[in-house]
């Protein structure tokens, strides 16, 4: 939502559309920055953007969503959710469905794998 690429307007209308509150954990912060620094290094974007983009990230969450800390529980979740080798999760996916599961949240996602995955285990998703 801070940075437009091809999923832009599915994930603004997830947001707008499902009338969800906003639950962002720790873990979902950082892989928006790993992402943005990325947009950095292949210079596709500018440190100077990157630092606004980093800006309006913190405000955002500080400001429309509830924080969640992701825990030591999580990642042993999340491990759990993997060994489960009918799933096909990647470590961040399994992370993020773990701590959405763990604070009783919907998982809102454009990744149809993570949805999918999600529903399996019956967490409820709202999928753009």
């Amino acid at each position: 939502m801070l940075t437009p690429d091809a999923m832009t307007g599915r994930a603004i209308a997830l947001m707008r559309g499902k009338g969800l509150a906003a639950v962002v954990s720790d873990f979902a912060v950082a892989e928006v920055v790993s992402a943005v620094a990325r947009q950095v290094r292949t210079k596709e974007t500018t440190p100077e953007d990157a630092r606004a983009v980093f800006s309006q990230l913190d405000f955002w969450v500080a400001t429309y969503a509830a924080s969640a800390e992701t825990t030591n529980a999580d990642v042993r979740s999340a491990d759990a959710l993997m060994r489960r080798l009918d799933l096909t999760l990647r470590t961040p996916d399994a992370l993020h469905i773990a701590i959405a599961q763990r604070v009783g949240a919907t998982l809102a996602t454009c990744d149809e794998k993570m949805a999918a995955a999600a529903c399996v285990i019956g967490l409820p998703v709202a999928a753009a």
